[in-house]
């Protein structure tokens, strides 16, 4: 299981790419293309044509990782296809690579004690 620490910087480009790509061309395509470079300790996601597969670019401090995942018997939940990159929480990440609907998780509003009268 992979899990990021709370306040880490995830992205998700919303376009699919060449699954061919390994953990340099991804890299560079994050940086060129999304403006996020995995190098400077944010966490890129990127999905294949078919919705079943993802890879997720990060720089560990020693050096480059490349998650990759493929579900078997299902999709993963996608965002809608259009040019960009969408911000994503450790949470929805999971979800995501849980096999689960990430856009139903969200932080708990935490509300503020009122003052005793």
């Amino acid at each position: 299981m992979l899990t990021a620490p709370a306040g880490f910087m995830i992205y998700v480009a919303t376009r699919p790419v060449d699954f061919r790509k390994g953990a340099d061309g991804l890299a560079l395509l994050a940086k060129e293309t999304l403006g996020h470079d995995p190098m400077k300790g944010v966490a890129v996601v990127f999905r294949a044509k078919r919705a079943d597969r993802v890879k997720i670019v990060v720089w560990d401090g020693s050096g480059l990782v490349l998650y990759w995942k493929r579900l078997e018997g299902s999709a993963f939940k996608w965002p809608p296809i259009v040019d960009g990159v969408m911000r994503m929480n450790a949470a929805q990440l999971s979800a995501l690579l849980a096999g689960m609907d990430w856009t139903r998780m969200h932080a708990p509003r935490i509300l503020q004690p009122k003052a005793l009268a």
